[in-house]
């Protein structure tokens, strides 16, 4: 079995800025939710049986106390911020699990479902699907990979190795030295990518690095390890079973009213039909 772990979040800001070339800046009230909705059905259409999709539901996290700098919601366009809490309440009525986070983020749902699942001797492969460089974290040989949507490409750990020039569990190290602008912090200065990698690999982790290194910036490093490496213990689901999709709610007619696009109820349906019996137990 395959499981498919997918970046709601990420996916919502995806087909919103993508809407945006066609639409002459005019946002549809829930143009983003039909395209994420669009998305994962295509996936269950493929082939996908067992799917978890992890949001936002709301930006911030513990890690905003942690360093004042840490992103916000500050600067998210209203339109596209009103379909965070729609795009949940779609997913959950067209059957699919959904994880909405608030005090932790959509990356540590997906890692704690990662890490979860991989507990499961009859998972063979679990796909994360975001770019986001921290999800490489999670990556462990063949078995959990990460695959960009755009490029469709499935980077393993020797994917991660090629990337980033450092083994998947060492990205948060690699992040706090270098730093991550799209979560706010800087790194360490004077410290780029190939130097980070290069220490990393010679010393192993910011921990063991000798004192001479980094000097009074090791605090400094190792607050921004502890922003870059994510959680894996939220507790999302007990039976990997929770991941199956068994086809939409009763109350998925009533959403995709709402929505404006009858088209998702009727390849729900299909798709239910064509799934075997003995996955709807």
């Amino acid at each position: 079995m395959i499981i498919h772990l997918i970046d709601g979040t990420y996916e919502l800001f995806r087909h919103f800025y993508g809407l945006r070339r066609f639409n002459k800046g005019e946002d549809r009230p829930f143009g983003a939710v039909i395209g994420v909705l669009n998305t994962v059905l295509q996936m269950i259409e493929s082939g996908a049986t067992h799917v978890g999709v992890a949001t936002d539901h709301v930006i911030e996290s513990f890690r905003n106390r942690l360093w004042p700098g840490y992103k916000t919601g500050d600067g998210i366009e209203r339109a596209l911020l009103a379909q965070f809490h729609p795009l949940e309440e779609a997913l959950a009525a067209m059957g699919v699990a959904v994880w909405p986070m608030i005090e932790l983020e959509a990356d540590d749902a997906l890692a704690s479902a990662a890490q979860i699942a991989s507990g499961n001797a009859g998972v063979e492969k679990i796909c994360i699907w975001t770019p986001d460089k921290d999800l490489a974290q999670c990556v462990r040989e063949d078995r959990i990979v990460q695959v960009e949507r755009r490029t469709q490409k499935m980077r393993n750990a020797d994917g991660v190795r090629e990337k980033f020039g450092v083994d998947p569990v060492l990205i948060p190290d690699l992040l706090a030295l270098v730093g991550d602008s799209a979560d706010g912090f800087p790194g360490i200065a004077g410290i780029g990518p190939i130097s980070a990698a290069r220490l990393l690999n010679r010393h192993g982790m910011i921990e063991n690095f000798p004192s001479s290194v980094l000097g009074n910036n090791r605090e400094l490093a190792l607050l921004f390890k502890k922003l870059a490496t994510l959680r894996t213990d939220a507790c999302l689901f007990r039976n990997i079973d929770e991941l199956r999709w068994r086809g939409p709610t009763d109350g998925f007619a009533a959403c995709v009213q709402q929505l404006g696009d009858a088209r998702l109820l009727e390849r729900c349906r299909k798709a239910e039909s064509m799934t075997p019996m003995a996955d709807l137990a």
